[in-house]
């Protein structure tokens, strides 16, 4: 994909004594290079969940290849909100939470009421969609609700002992597991490639509500706050300025090429092995189990237990994916939160956002930082922390990390509460307009340097993303039983 800010890319080294416009050498690699990839690795196995290959699976079983082209839009979209997440983190040298925290006070109570209800409900979806496979597997071993404590307790495990490097390995052992299971049924049921190029192009199914239904597969294709987090996982990985500009764009593109194959496979297999025998299967994980007995009846034994491995690799790496880039995070407001606090408590004098103060890199009317390139303002918190490993040795990391393992447990045995399950819908929908529209917002304004700013392909691809997904927010909080719910 082009060079989405408008700009030419300006990124030095400090091996051949480039700088930026501020005078600092830029630190990372003057080209990109294969050998850098990992976040793109683990932002496309996290985004990519059991719940998204339903989804696709359906959409094929009902429309055969007609809505391919909405897959690959789907990526593309994507692909600009990663993006732009990254480019923030790496331009302005600050966290994304830092950047919304700059629009206003609102931006918190948004992003921690999200957290704690969707990490509850989501803790249980995903213990629940990682044990399915495995019951399948082994039947007779422990019931599903057992199975499904038990991917819990391991991903809880897996990421409280374990640094961003170990982590980025085994996502990218289990994504080349997701990989090779559905490119392997994909060609194992033998798709029509003249069918398949036909649905690229831009045709809307003959039925109702087919543009709501098509927003909804370009919408659910790779990810939701995993996009935001992908910004982290680029801190993490150690980079934290405009010399990995080039790198991060590379492996920001690999990240949705690896997604688009998966969705597309799964398009595939629903087009072929179910549109063609007039097959129907159950939305939600359960889906998959089914699809799991067709193969079984189709192809064999050995075929179905391959698929539920890879159904299994699929779940579990959205789970850990989860557990570690949503507890970075949470670490990341609580720590801002702190500095905010401690900095009010010092009475240093430190305007609130909405202040103005004089002088180069101070708080403007926008709560912004200006001066091009300038660094993170005292109280803000920046990726240079996040690649230092200590976010994942902090309380607030572990505490989130408990918070996604423990209280959903509950939920496993005893059923998710109504009223909880609709706030957890309304405000799941309500975050991709949020990411979209706020990055907008941060990346035209002075709070990015000049250089770094959207130009008119980013500002389109973000706006576009943001009107989908308004779209599909208002349908989904219409679709609500409220009459129910008061």
């Amino acid at each position: 994909m082009a060079d989405t800010s408008g700009n030419a890319d300006t990124t030095g080294s400090t091996a051949t004594g480039n700088t930026g416009e501020t005078g600092k050498a830029l630190s990372g690699p003057r080209k990109s290079s294969w050998k850098y990839i990992g976040p793109g690795i683990v932002v496309a196995a996290t985004g990519v969940g059991a719940g998204d290959l339903v989804a696709t699976l359906i959409a094929g079983s009902n429309f055969g290849y007609t809505l391919l082209w909405a897959a690959v839009i789907g990526c593309l979209v994507k692909i600009s909100l990663a993006e732009a997440a990254g480019r923030w983190h790496l331009s302005t040298g600050r966290t994304l939470f830092d950047g919304w925290a700059s629009l206003g006070r609102w931006t918190s109570w948004f992003f921690v009421v999200y957290v704690v209800i969707w990490g509850f409900v989501y803790g249980a979806a995903a213990m629940s969609s990682s044990g399915l496979p495995l019951q399948a597997l082994f039947p007779d071993v422990m019931d599903l609700e057992w199975w499904a404590v038990l991917t819990g307790l391991v991903g809880l495990v897996f990421v409280w002992f374990n640094k961003y490097e170990v982590f980025e390995k085994v996502m990218t052992v289990l994504v080349g597991v997701m990989f090779v299971v559905t490119v392997y049924l994909a060609i194992r049921v033998t798709p029509n490639l003249g069918d398949a190029f036909a649905g690229l192009l831009p045709v809307l199914p003959d039925e109702k509500d087919s543009i709501l239904n098509t927003l909804g597969l370009i919408g659910g294709v790779g990810g939701t706050i995993t996009l935001a987090a992908y910004g982290y996982w680029v801190n993490a990985k150690g980079w934290t300025n405009t010399g990995w500009m080039k790198v991060m764009r590379l492996d920001n593109r690999v990240a949705y090429i690896t997604t688009g194959i998966f969705v597309i496979s799964m398009l595939f297999v629903g087009a072929e092995l179910l549109h063609s025998s007039n097959v129907a299967i159950a939305s939600g994980d359960k889906g998959l189990i089914q699809l799991g007995d067709i193969l079984e009846d189709e192809y064999g034994t050995a075929t179905a237990k391959f698929f539920l491995i890879g159904f299994f690799a699929t779940s579990f790496t959205s789970l850990i994916g989860v557990w570690h880039g949503v507890s970075l995070m949470f670490a990341d407001f609580v720590e801002r939160y702190r500095k905010d606090r401690t900095d009010r408590a010092a009475g240093e004098g430190k305007p609130p956002a909405g202040k103005t103060t004089s002088g180069e890199g101070s708080t403007s009317s926008e709560g912004s930082v200006s001066g091009e390139g300038s660094a993170p303002s005292e109280g803000s918190t920046s990726g240079e922390e996040v690649a230092s490993g200590a976010r994942e040795r902090s309380w607030p990391f572990r505490a989130y990390l408990l918070w996604l393992t423990f209280p959903p447990i509950v939920l496993l045995f005893q059923g998710e509460p109504f009223r909880l399950i609709i706030l957890y819908g309304v405000l799941g929908a309500a975050f991709l307009p949020f990411l979209a529209l706020t990055l907008v917002w941060l990346l035209n304004s002075s709070r990015t340097p000049a250089e770094w700013r959207n130009g008119i392909l980013s500002n389109s691809m973000l706006t576009i993303a943001g009107l989908i997904f308004v779209i599909l927010c208002v349908k989904q909080i219409w679709d609500q039983p409220w009459s129910e719910f008061f």
